[in-house]
């Protein structure tokens, strides 16, 4: 119930439960894949992409009372209904280059930053102060400066399996076989979903095992592996 609870505030709460509900998991060995819903920083870029839909599209936004109602059922499910617009639109702005979207999120927080609302008010400061040291230089191990970047991979992982739950499809990690050619013969992982504005996924992104990079198909060109199904939690 506390876990329920905590999913229906926005937008640190949810973006924790996210975190905790899909947690980092590895691709099957040999296929190239490597790590899946990774990647640090994850609850805070999901936290920001909440208060970007706060600043700029509160009309998408649930009654709060609705949302304490419904968190009291202690049913992920009901949550993730009430959740459905923010979500998919969270999902929608990772889509976006990340340069783009690291100067949507400082607009948003500099909006929220003075929003009415304390708890969204304190979340922006915070998460601005976050984003700060996300996107600050560091030294790599050759002594060369970086910037590890917004983990947007491991977010957008973190939503295709959300949405997924309740739009049927396929999540990342589903083991499948493409049927057209030239990969018909090999076996890949899912990484990714495209999404429209509503409705199951319209396309996937799979790694052919072996593959350097991910390639697009649509749903209709992918077949399941027996038994290698990859549910979301």
């Amino acid at each position: 119930m506390s876990d329920s609870r905590r999913a229906a505030v926005l937008p640190h709460g949810r973006a924790r439960h996210l975190v905790e509900r899909f947690p980092p998991s590895r691709g099957r060995t040999g296929s190239g894949v490597g790590s899946l819903y990774h990647g640090e920083g994850r609850e805070e870029l999901l936290a920001m992409l909440y208060i970007v839909i706060v600043a700029e599209s509160p009309g998408l936004l649930p009654e709060v009372g609705d949302l304490a109602w419904i968190a009291e059922l202690g049913e992920d499910t009901a949550l993730d209904t009430a959740c459905a617009d923010i979500d998919r639109e969270a999902r929608r702005l990772l889509d976006q280059e990340p340069m783009a979207l690291w100067s949507r999120i400082q607009k948003a927080l500099t909006t929220a930053e003075r929003s009415v609302d304390g708890q969204v008010r304190q979340e922006a400061i915070r998460q601005t102060a976050l984003l700060s040291t996300m996107m600050t230089p560091r030294l790599g191990y050759a002594g060369e400066p970086y910037v590890a970047g917004l983990p947007v991979a491991g977010a957008r992982q973190i939503l295709d399996a959300l949405l997924i739950v309740a739009d049927d499809g396929h999540a990342p990690g589903t083991r499948v076989r493409p049927l057209t050619q030239p990969h018909r013969a090999k076996s890949a992982t899912i990484v990714g979903a495209r999404w429209g504005r509503s409705g199951p996924p319209v396309g996937y992104l799979v790694w052919l095992d072996g593959a350097t990079a991910p390639l697009s198909a649509r749903p209709d060109d992918l077949i399941v592996l027996a038994h290698q199904e990859t549910l979301p939690r």
